[in-house]
């Protein structure tokens, strides 16, 4: 019986070089699905979250040959929260008027609980990474990874200050990535804070927008 190992392998086979570093079918792959993910994300196609999970898939793969664990365990948890933010962006969750969910603000209760898990969430992280890993960038990875799963909680529920979270974290990773040697990922993220900028002005917009009366701003389609 073929190995799954074996079935992915060819995933791993280098396509090309850049800056003398090999460059993988999977580094390739999570390239181009995750700059469309992250596209539909801001357009507010519910598309984005097939696309991800694949994306996230490709990612398991890459992060856990560079040694980056965390962010590879991450991908399992982005996984379930993209089925949660499917359902919710179309069944439109509690706070839903008409069927769609709508771009809001995150409240302070929110802010509340999701500031001291972040820093929790890094901590314990950081903690678990350089004891029983052999990560050379256990903070980094760390925090990356608690900025990551609070963005993802606020996208699912369309809150526009994930946008902000998101941005953060990304200034994060390009260097990150660049010090793993993964220079198209780094380029990747780098793509990723201008696809941010992008979704943090069209969400604000949407925002705005639903305040004048006859101009209503439509999710795209």
């Amino acid at each position: 019986m073929t190995d799954i190992a074996d079935l992915l392998a060819p995933l791993q086979e280098p396509l090309f070089t850049l800056l003398d570093t090999p460059v993988s079918w999977t580094e390739v792959l999570g390239f181009g699905s995750g700059a469309l993910c992250v596209w539909l994300v801001a357009r507010q196609h519910i598309a984005n979250w097939p696309i991800g999970i694949a994306n996230n898939l490709l990612f398991i793969l890459l992060f856990t040959g560079a040694g980056l664990y965390a962010d590879a365990g991450l991908q399992v948890v982005y996984i379930a929260l993209a089925v949660y933010g499917w359902w919710s962006w179309t069944a439109g969750g509690p706070e839903a008027a008409s069927g769609r969910l709508p771009v809001t603000r995150t409240d302070a209760r929110t802010w509340w609980v999701l500031a001291p898990a972040t820093v929790a969430v890094t901590a314990g992280l950081t903690l678990l990474l350089t004891s029983a890993t052999d990560s050379t960038v256990p903070f980094w990875d760390a925090l990356t990874t608690a900025l990551s799963l609070a963005a993802t909680y606020g996208q699912c529920r369309k809150k526009v200050e994930s946008w902000y979270l998101w941005i953060a974290a990304d200034i994060v990773y390009v260097p990150l990535y660049a010090y793993k040697g993964l220079y198209l990922t780094a380029l990747l993220y780098v793509g990723f804070m201008a696809l941010c900028v992008a979704g943090l002005l069209g969400w604000r917009r949407e925002l705005a927008g639903r305040g004048t009366p006859g101009s209503p701003v439509e999710a795209a389609a």
